[in-house]
């Protein structure tokens, strides 16, 4: 009985894996974007009985209610794939996925006034449904999802969407807490760190913004942000950033984190490619994405992955990294900034996530959960993985939209 189920169970896996890699790229992001489709991104759930609301306007007063899915939320993971599903959109010129962020970004500023008018002080803000749309505090605030305002902005120009882009922007500029030479910092969990995750809670609303705008200050602010963060973050005998920096302590971390690194890359794909071709510091950005391509490439597994550890063979294959690193590559390649042979990395990468990490029904696997800063190695040893973890959904169909690029260029 046993050996039959496991003959079983071998067959099953096995027809999956031979559909999987019979997919076009086309047809397996589709079925990743069609399964985010499936879950609710306008609902809340009450925390004592599971009752399902569509809007503030349904919950009776005093009840205490969360989001029913995750990618309802306001946070910085949702703005990145706010932005990826309208990237996909009109790539594909396909509205379904492009009205998932019109959607997600409406509901957050249809029902963040009831939240704010309800905050209570035993909870962070950013524990508070909505908390991080009204109340600015730190980048993850408002980096990515400011960016994601802006993109659903400009296909719906809406007055709140613009109020809302205004104060994102002041308090980037302005506001956030920064280092003498002006490099942005976080104030927790420990005071005047510096981590390569805000190279993209920085750059990503501040590249969209200088598309919108048309002014050079927001390029410049990303830019010094990107060449300060390399200065701090960058280990030339590894090849590899580091994920922060102490300043208090004048040094580094202790991890070569994975998807630290993949932030870097894909901010500075980005903005390389939004901001003028005749501006200063786009040469120098170049630079150091190459830099970086050819270090990380040293890392890349046989099959095609990266670890959670850039450096420690031992950590486990990570999805999300695997996606940012191609994700760069690719649009590298795409633009020519750097040489086509650079494009066998990247089709190595993705072929493994195609073939492997996306699944039949599209949920994209083994990408680790959210992860602070850790003071020892075991900590990013053991963050698990998540089931269609929404950290890397958005990284997945960016990656896809810039590899069919490629493959067009092929």
């Amino acid at each position: 009985m046993k050996r039959n189920l496991l003959i079983f169970s071998i067959l099953v896996f096995s027809a999956g894996s031979l559909f999987s890699q019979n997919r076009t790229d086309e047809e397996a992001i589709r079925a990743v974007a069609d399964n985010i489709l499936k879950q609710p991104v306008k609902q809340f759930v009450g925390v004592d009985d599971g009752t399902v609301y569509n809007s503030t306007a349904e919950i009776p007063a005093g009840k205490d209610v969360k989001f029913r899915s995750p990618l309802t939320e306001w946070h910085y993971s949702n703005g990145v794939l706010d932005i990826a599903m309208i990237s996909l959109g009109q790539y594909l010129n396909e509205p379904k996925y492009i009205n998932y962020a019109k959607n997600h970004v409406a509901f957050g500023f249809n029902n963040y006034e009831y939240f704010k008018n309800t905050f209570r002080n035993d909870r962070k803000h950013w524990l508070w449904p909505f908390g991080q749309l009204w109340n600015m505090k730190e980048l993850d605030d408002c980096g990515a999802m400011g960016a994601a305002v802006v993109g659903v902005y400009q296909l719906e120009n809406k007055k709140e969407y613009f109020d809302y882009i205004q104060n994102a922007a002041n308090h980037i500029m302005n506001e956030q807490t920064r280092l003498k030479d002006g490099t942005l910092c976080r104030t927790f969990p420990r005071k005047m760190t510096v981590w390569a995750d805000d190279a993209y809670m920085a750059t990503s609303f501040l590249t969209e913004m200088g598309k919108l705008s048309g002014e050079n200050k927001y390029f410049d602010e990303a830019a010094k942000q990107l060449i300060n963060i390399d200065k701090y973050l960058w280990c030339p005998e590894k090849r590899l950033y580091y994920h922060c920096y102490y300043t208090d302590l004048k040094r580094n971390g202790v991890a070569f984190w994975g998807r630290a690194n993949g932030w870097i890359t894909v901010s500075l794909a980005n903005l390389i490619e939004a901001m003028p071709a005749n501006h200063p510091k786009r040469a120098r950005l170049i630079s150091i994405l190459e830099k970086q391509i050819v270090g990380f490439a040293y890392y890349q597994n046989a099959n095609g992955m990266w670890n959670q550890l850039l450096d420690k063979s031992d950590s486990y294959d990570e999805s999300s990294v695997t996606a940012m690193f191609v994700y760069g590559v690719a649009k590298a390649v795409n633009n020519k900034w750097i040489d086509a042979g650079y494009a066998s990395i990247a089709r190595a990468g993705w072929n493994i996530l195609k073939n492997q990490e996306i699944t039949p029904d599209g949920r994209f696997t083994n990408v680790c959960v959210g992860t602070g800063i850790g003071y020892d190695a075991p900590f990013y040893f053991n963050r698990p993985v998540g089931d269609n973890e929404k950290h890397g959904l958005g990284l997945i169909i960016d990656t896809a939209v810039e590899i069919m690029k490629l493959s067009k260029k092929k």
